[in-house]
């Protein structure tokens, strides 16, 4: 089928925005962690199971940043997990928290919805009909992300299918999603929330695409760097400098915006994440062309 050469599903552009941990006090870490724990505790009170399933790090990110930005009280408790069932654990909860689960399940939601669209895959049918009930909930709860998902869902779709090269086109709706999810509230702060979630949203885009090409190219998948990568075949080490340099840009803007904003509680974790997490994924795909290339292109600066 066509779309099995060109679909991603939204459900392969998260797990890039998480924490360095070697390079975190540990203090932060377990603080972190709390928030993590606390995300999954509320997906279980809300979805069940079903819903543990779509936790992310991502979402745990947006948590601490609007709980920071809107210094909410978190509330500290413990309770038993299935993952460490000896001793309970401690989580980290508040309003915020209850947004980030409703968010993850409804972005999932629409993953299924692509996918059995697109693909009519089965396991895309079977989760519409798991979060078919609660999403509709969400969805009349939250029109305006909801509205904005589905709208920027679809034209990345049609720009997949046409294998579009324009790579500001297609990281742009991954940005517009990012930076509606990032509106918790209409306030003073929404055009520095906007401006962060659209460019972590390209970046997350783009370093997705990055960490997918080799594979994407060996399989005839599309990928929006191909036509960089034909550009620059005779010399590899300028095609990955300019992947670098693309990545570098995204997070300065979106690390620009954060700065602008009064986010002092957890302020270490939220910078560990922005100024060295998010390359985590980045570097270990580096690391692995050099190996298997024997060649070094690291962007030095990052």
């Amino acid at each position: 089928m066509v779309t099995d050469m060109i679909h991603k599903g939204v459900d392969r552009l998260f797990g890039y925005v998480t924490i360095d941990k070697p390079e975190m006090k540990i203090r932060d870490y377990y603080q972190y962690k709390g928030y993590y724990c606390g995300l999954c505790r509320q997906l279980r009170e809300n979805y069940g199971i079903r819903g543990q399933m779509t936790l992310t790090y991502d979402m745990t990110f947006v948590i601490i940043l609007l709980s920071s930005l809107y210094e909410e009280k978190s509330i500290l408790q413990t309770c038993r997990c299935p993952v460490h069932p000896v001793k309970k654990i401690p989580i980290l909860q508040n309003p915020i928290t209850r947004y980030g689960a409703d968010m993850n399940v409804l972005l999932t939601y629409y993953h299924f919805a692509d996918d059995w669209q697109d693909e009519k895959s089965l396991l895309g049918l079977a989760g519409l009909r798991l979060l078919h009930k609660k999403a509709e909930e969400v969805k009349r709860a939250y029109p305006r992300q909801s509205e904005v998902f589905v709208r920027q869902l679809k034209v990345l779709r049609a720009l997949e299918r046409r294998q579009s090269q324009d790579i500001d086109a297609v990281a742009g709706c991954f940005g517009r999603l990012m930076e509606e999810l990032f509106v918790f509230r209409q306030d003073e702060w929404e055009e520095k929330l906007r401006r962060m979630g659209f460019y972590l949203g390209k970046f997350i885009y783009l370093l997705d695409a990055f960490e997918d090409f080799s594979e994407d190219q060996e399989k005839g998948l599309y990928n929006p760097l191909r036509k960089l990568w034909n550009q620059n075949r005779e010399q590899p080490e300028r095609f990955f400098d300019l992947c670098g340099q693309m990545l570098e840009m995204m997070i300065s803007e979106c690390s620009s915006a954060f700065e602008q904003m009064p986010c002092l509680q957890e302020a270490d974790i939220l910078r560990n994440i922005l100024y060295s997490g998010v390359w985590v994924k980045y570097r270990k795909q580096i690391k692995k062309i050099e190996d298997t290339k024997g060649g070094k292109y690291d962007n030095q600066s990052i």
